[in-house]
């Protein structure tokens, strides 16, 4: 299984105006991170966890050519706001694509891209088959999902575990009975939004705390802020099993 994170990066505490701070404005292409998103791409099939505004970008930065499926994780903008982009997709490969999301967020996608689910003629629509998820195991294809119910603040949202691989975005706490589902993992994906602590979000020290419980071989950070620093400079602060994801990276798995 291969796994593409597409984006690792946040709109949360970014000025509105450009910003002039070290990783903003830094050359090294690690720190140059888009809104986060995960590919999982199988010999048979490809899914995306997250469209966000940069979804179009990271596509096209991917050479992406197959899509089948879109999981969301929950229903913020920064998550779903490039849903309308799968366009190209259901044009070039002639087919519909499957959107899997709890009811709670298939609310939300009908309401803001409510031309796409009203009866129309209008063959430019994305063409989009919801399928209705919970925290049950399913599947994609050949790919095995296990939902993890975290929670962001008071909202209810799902991470994945797909074989060995775990992904939690948008959390801050993780009951014990979901970190019972999370372990045996080999690689963790965990949100780590900044140093200081957050309202609704893990920062470094609580995502390496959740690390520490679960002791996979290998974790990743993402969801990361400016505010948290340099990639490289924060790389060398964590133990030789924890690394910072980035825009591209690719794991095998």
């Amino acid at each position: 299984m291969k796994f593409t994170f597409l984006g690792t990066g946040t709109s949360q505490g970014v000025p509105v105006i450009t910003c002039t701070c070290a990783v903003c404005q830094s050359a090294d292409r690690k720190n140059n991170r888009t809104r986060t998103s995960l590919m999982i791409q199988s010999e048979t099939t490809t899914v995306v966890i997250d469209t966000g505004p940069d979804f179009r970008a990271q596509m096209l930065r991917e050479n992406v050519q197959d899509l089948d499926a879109v999981v969301f994780t929950h229903g913020h903008k920064d998550h779903v706001a490039g849903l309308d982009d799968i366009r190209p997709f259901n044009y070039l490969l002639g087919k519909t694509i499957d959107v899997y999301a709890e009811e709670r967020v298939q609310q939300i996608l009908k309401r803001e891209f409510s031309y796409a689910f009203e009866p129309q003629d209008y063959l430019g629509a994305p063409q989009i088959n919801l399928k209705t998820i919970d925290e049950m195991p399913f599947m994609i294809g050949d790919i095995p999902f296990t939902p993890i119910r975290v929670f962001h603040k008071e909202l209810p949202v799902l991470g994945f575990r797909v074989g060995d691989f775990t992904y939690i975005t948008d959390a801050n706490f993780i009951a014990e009975e979901e970190l019972e589902k999370i372990k045996g993992s080999k690689i963790l994906v965990l949100n780590a939004l900044r140093r200081e602590t957050h309202y609704s979000h893990f920062n470094l020290e609580q995502a390496i705390e959740i690390v520490n419980k679960i002791k996979p071989e290998q974790a990743y950070f993402t969801h990361i802020s400016h505010h948290l620093g340099l990639h490289e400079a924060v790389e060398k602060e964590l133990s030789s099993t924890m690394f910072l994801a980035y825009d591209g990276l690719v794991i095998n798995n």
